[in-house]
């Protein structure tokens, strides 16, 4: 990226009153630009704080559309519209119908990758970094999680003491990170520390050092004195992980940590974006009312 090319996104900036919000999963040239960089927790709640009247997004769709939700009278630009989380879909309101109707004291939990839709129909939103405060707070025994089904298991291990019905829903880049290859990761590299995302299958969890979202997994690497890490989540975070620590180094497991969505976001894109201010995420008024409350439960309980 050139110097040009950062001056002019520096300059439209000034010029159209934007902010540049940045999920740790995009190319690291991209996260250089942003204001803030950030996991899907801390983007959420500094979309709420942001005085710029608009925020152009460099994230997948939910995450614009979570923006959105808590900011209507804010003008919310995505950076690729096509950008998705294909998780975010994999729940299912009349299943949410089904269990509350078996379930009448049910609390539906719904992860934030998932739909405004699938929001509209929960009780509290979590992140993977609250997920544990939140479901502890809520006064309901039985916990529907949606639609992450290893976060939901992690979870539910922390609490035995509450009734957990799960989804059938993944991260395509999470689920696919083996034991196995954990194992001959460490074989390559003894003293390095595995820290994984809670979004990994049990298996990969059993052997980690440290289980944590994004921005845990930084912190961690940050103040651990360890000077080696095999890290267990998309590679878009090694650009803050080699940024904060430049004196370790850090592995990942193997070729499928990567997430093409997230990857669809480009400088060129941004600078795209800032000049026409578009695309812009639209949103029927009664539906984002209906999915503001779990997300401001969320903030409310998770505080």
């Amino acid at each position: 990226m050139g110097d040009n090319v950062k001056e002019e996104i520096e300059k439209l900036k000034r010029e159209k009153d934007v902010v540049i919000l940045a999920h740790y999963y995009v190319d690291g040239q991209v996260q250089k630009l942003a204001d803030f960089v950030g996991d899907s927790y801390f983007l959420a709640k500094k979309a709420t704080e942001v005085i710029e009247h608009n925020i152009l997004f460099c994230g997948v769709s939910f995450m614009g559309e979570s923006a959105k939700i808590l900011n209507p009278d804010k003008c919310v630009v995505m950076a690729d519209e096509t950008a998705d989380c294909p998780m975010a879909h994999m729940a299912d309101v009349d299943r949410i119908a089904e269990v509350r109707q078996k379930y009448p004291d049910v609390a539906v939990v719904c992860y934030v990758n998932s739909t405004a839709e699938i929001k509209a129909y929960s009780d509290v939103c979590v992140t993977s970094s609250n997920a544990l405060r939140v479901v502890r707070a809520l006064p309901n025994r039985d916990i529907f999680f949606v639609p992450d089904e290893n976060l939901g298991h992690y979870v539910a291990r922390h609490i035995p003491e509450k009734n957990f019905i799960f989804n059938h829903g993944f991260c395509h880049v999470h689920t696919s990170i083996y034991k196995e290859e954990v194992i001959h990761a460490k074989e390559r590299h003894p003293y390095a520390l595995v820290l994984a995302h809670p979004e990994c299958k049990e298996e990969v969890l059993e052997i980690s050092d440290f289980i944590g979202s994004t921005s845990e997994i930084l912190s961690f690497a940050q103040l651990s004195e360890a000077k080696e890490f095999i890290i267990c989540t998309e590679i878009g975070v090694f650009y803050e992980l080699e940024l904060k620590n430049p004196n370790k180094k850090f592995y990942s497991v193997g070729h499928r940590q990567f997430c093409p969505n997230m990857k669809k976001i480009s400088v060129k894109k941004v600078l795209h974006a800032l000049e026409t201010l578009e695309p812009t995420v639209e949103m029927n008024e009664k539906l984002r009312v209906k999915a503001a409350r779990p997300l401001s439960r969320m903030l409310e309980l998770a505080k």
